[in-house]
């Protein structure tokens, strides 16, 4: 419960919007637009996980159109950006798809289970 309360507090704070991913009731993933900066950078940074059913079906680039349309529309984001582990290819052929460009690799950017990772960085600039 610490971690819902500690979103809500966040998107009460306009830090974090999140968004549930639905098939019909069910719940097959999640997308949060979180690190929300305001003054001269106007960034956000998205993340997101689909169900592995749902794969390779469009849900997951239908869903981060959709978040940047709302970065860009109603947030008046300048640009957002995504992380993914390197050998995440599937993750970074949505953001490549949904136009986001890579900027580069970032040694020891998360702790993931327990471990420091790299991982390859991308933005998506909104206007």
């Amino acid at each position: 419960m610490a971690s819902v309360d500690a979103k809500l507090n966040q998107y009460e704070a306009g830090r974090l919007v999140p968004w549930v991913l639905l098939q019909g009731e069910r719940i097959v993933g999640t997308i949060t637009l979180n690190d929300i900066v305001r003054g001269p950078f106007l960034n956000g940074h998205v993340a997101y996980w689909v169900d592995k059913e749902f794969n390779g079906h469009g849900v997951c680039s239908a869903a981060l159109a959709f978040v940047v349309e709302t970065a860009r529309n109603e947030l008046g984001l300048h640009r957002v950006q995504a992380a993914t582990l390197c050998g995440n290819v599937a993750s970074q052929k949505v953001l490549k798809h949904t136009g986001f460009d890579e900027i580069g690799l970032a040694p020891s950017y998360l702790k993931i289970a327990g471990q420091w990772q790299d991982h390859m960085l991308y933005q998506r600039v909104l206007y």
